[in-house]
């Protein structure tokens, strides 16, 4: 089997390398905090990195997922850096969103080093990320994507090729931008809902039969009723993708005001302390707004 290294096992990272390991890669895993990386591998196996260096000397396959930019930078191209020990030839996959001009930079950096390189971000949280069933978006060369397709057919159920090195990032942020809009809509209609007495299990109930339903609906609708903001995407991730994503409309010179409102709310929600809370906590901004709680 190709050896995969893994570098970040957060919330979706610590899944999807899980999904690696069960589907027989020969896995080597980095995470900044030593501790968590150690757990991983006590339950699932692999070798531990001491530097995201060495993921890149033991690695063919090279897969990132960090929060941001400065992180994916750090993990490929600092002085410890994957990409300084790997050995020619070898695939970068990044699957962090960090945008496409950011995509394409690094990208350019790790080919100038003889490597190839991947932007795959994803769409689908933890649980879809747990059960492999993540949506995959590829960009880059044909035989590149080509290259990672078994390692992404083991973490996700659907693999798009997007086009060329950085229309994966594009793909995902407008993906993104639209749920948190629409996280956001559900939140005010809610509020909304219990200001004018209506019961608000049943509101539910009407709009997942209907054309209202969506995937925000199912996952966020529940928590929200009971507050529970237990983080399966952060908000401040959240808040980072839709900032990304009206960079690319300022940039192509179109207009997304849905994600603009919605980058308001989840900048006023990270400001009372909740980045760190699953994205649905924009509810609590929605709820002072109105100065209603459900």
């Amino acid at each position: 089997m190709t050896a995969v290294g893994f570098i970040g096992l957060g919330i979706m990272g610590s899944r999807q390398a899980a999904n690696l390991a069960r589907a027989g890669f020969e896995l080597t895993v980095f995470n900044r905090t030593r501790e968590r990386a150690d757990e991983w591998a006590a339950e699932h196996g692999g070798h531990v990195a001491a530097t995201p260096r060495e993921v890149g000397e033991r690695g063919d396959i090279v897969i990132t997922m960090v929060v941001d930019r400065a992180q994916v930078e750090e993990m490929l191209l600092g002085e410890e850096g994957a990409a300084r020990g790997a050995k020619s030839g070898t695939l970068f996959v990044d699957m962090s969103t960090i945008g496409p001009a950011e995509a394409r930079r690094i990208g350019a950096e790790v080919a100038a080093r003889g490597h190839a390189f991947v932007d795959a971000p994803v769409t689908g949280s933890a649980p879809r990320a747990a059960d492999g069933t993540l949506t995959i978006m590829a960009g880059g060369s044909e035989e590149d994507v080509a290259r990672a397709r078994p390692a992404l057919e083991a973490m996700g159920e659907t693999i798009v090729h997007v086009g060329e090195l950085g229309t994966g990032q594009q793909v995902k942020v407008l993906s993104n931008a639209v749920s948190a809009a629409n996280c956001a809509t559900l939140a005010q209609a809610l509020v909304v809902g219990r200001r004018a007495g209506v019961d608000l299990e049943a509101l539910l109930t009407v709009m997942a039969g209907g054309s209202a339903n969506s995937t925000m609906l199912q996952l966020k609708g529940k928590p929200m009723l009971t507050h529970d903001f237990t983080p399966l995407f952060k908000l401040e991730h959240m808040l980072k993708d839709v900032r990304l994503c009206l960079e690319e409309a300022r940039d192509a010179g179109a207009a997304f005001p849905a994600a603009a409102l919605a980058g308001e709310l989840y900048a006023a929600a990270d400001g009372r302390g909740l980045g760190e809370q699953d994205f649905a906590a924009v509810l609590e901004v929605v709820e002072a707004l109105n100065d209603t709680r459900l």
